[in-house]
């Protein structure tokens, strides 16, 4: 299995965020890295995305080269190679992109599509993909992969969009059989950011670890 893939399934969430300001964006993928995060998603999100991108890739490349980076929110063949040409680490989409997907296969790279529909769900194992990203995952509801899971027994499944923090929300979810969850805002909010709150993003980081070891013991 891919060795991201891997770190994804061990970590059990997958924190991911965006924020214009290159030393904060900095500075935050530092604070998930101190609370144990070893794989994590920058959203392309906004005009300093790929900027930012570049030089979070760098510092971690020099500061601690065991962590993944890799780019959400991936619409297109152009954004993909602009990402890989810089080294991103893996790829995530909000929906199945067929070009990305090829691309991304030949250049030995995990790709993470979103899908929403089986109809998706099979076009994405069709083209080879593992892992899918079920986003939006507060619309999906865990009941929906539980009502699906029997018919993809060779797929791992990552709930994004709405995954809430608390131990309920984050247990219902892999009992309906994740392999991990994505976590943005509920996890990292503008708020935090905008108050450079990095303890709680370390506080809070923790504390959902600790929930996903739990439920797994």
């Amino acid at each position: 299995m891919n060795k991201i893939t891997d770190l994804i399934i061990n970590q059990g969430v997958l924190p991911l965020f965006f924020h214009k300001d290159t030393e904060l964006s900095i500075k935050v993928m530092e604070t998930l890295y101190s609370a144990g995060i070893k794989t994590l998603e920058y959203t392309n999100r906004g005009e300093a995305a790929f900027k930012n991108f570049e030089a979070m890739l760098k510092f971690k490349n020099t500061n601690f080269p065991d962590m993944k980076l890799g780019v959400g929110t991936i619409k297109n063949l152009e954004q993909a190679k602009s990402f890989v040409s810089i080294s991103t680490d893996f790829v995530i989409s909000p929906g199945l992109v067929d070009e990305v997907a090829d691309y991304c296969k030949n250049e030995n790279m995990l790709y993470i599509p979103g899908c929403m529909t089986p109809t998706e769900i099979i076009r994405a194992e069709n083209l080879g993909l593992k892992m899918i990203k079920l986003f939006p995952g507060d619309k999906l509801e865990p009941s929906f992969l539980k009502s699906i899971k029997s018919i993809f027994p060779d797929l791992l499944f990552m709930p994004t969009g709405g995954v809430d923090t608390t131990p309920e929300n984050i247990k219902s979810w892999f009992d309906a059989g994740v392999c991990a969850v994505g976590m943005g805002s509920k996890l990292i909010s503008k708020n935090i950011l905008e108050e450079k709150n990095y303890d709680l993003i370390l506080t809070e980081t923790h504390k959902v670890l600790d929930i996903i070891k739990n439920i797994r013991n």
